[in-house]
């Protein structure tokens, strides 16, 4: 599907990217901050999983980073009609249901949460890739209706799925840590 032969085109020196369709935009159009948002919570997911001494957990991360490559090819195809074919990549709910089975599983074994947590812990790489997941949700939230709603979805069950794991990690190395209100008064 991918074949690379030279990284560079020189396509884009003049501020514009080609889309899937063939069409081109400007590098700071929305659709592009949205793209690019996926990239970096992709990127940030990427050094998360070198930090984690779980194979399961890190597998799970590297399917999410596989989804998160399909969902910038749906975020890159513009249109209106959000299925699925040989040839056009798109989020799909099955994938969207697939997070929410692994965040069962995982947080059926968490304590219930008394206080809100501090993104930190052994877990402040995997909070930092869901704020940025959140940042990538907004994004992909305001191209709506012209973004696959499931792709929207995907993405808001994501930072749900890093906050469970990041539960997850923080609770095999001392547990999380939790806000006090008013601490510091």
């Amino acid at each position: 599907m991918v074949k690379l032969n030279r990284i560079y085109t020189r396509t884009g020196d003049a501020g514009t990217t080609g889309l899937v369709d063939g069409s081109r935009v400007r590098k700071d159009d929305a659709r592009m901050a949205a793209i690019g948002d996926v990239d970096e919570a992709n990127s940030a997911i990427g050094v998360a999983a070198e930090t984690l001494p779980d194979a399961l957990f890190v597998a799970a991360l590297r399917r999410v980073q596989n989804d998160l490559f399909d969902l910038g090819a749906d975020l890159a195809t513009p249109g209106d009609d959000f299925t699925p074919s040989e040839m056009v990549l798109r989020i799909v709910p099955a994938q969207v249901e697939r997070l929410e089975r692994e965040i069962d599983s995982i947080n059926a074994d968490l304590p219930p949460l008394t206080s809100f947590v501090l993104p930190g812990g052994a877990a402040a790489s995997l909070h930092l890739a869901r704020a940025i997941v959140r940042r990538a949700e907004r994004a992909a939230v305001a191209l709506l209706p012209h973004a696959n709603p499931a792709a929207v979805m995907y993405l808001n069950r994501l930072s749900d799925f890093l906050f469970v794991l990041c539960r997850a990690v923080n609770k095999s190395a001392g547990g999380d840590v939790l806000w006090v209100a008013g601490a510091n008064r």
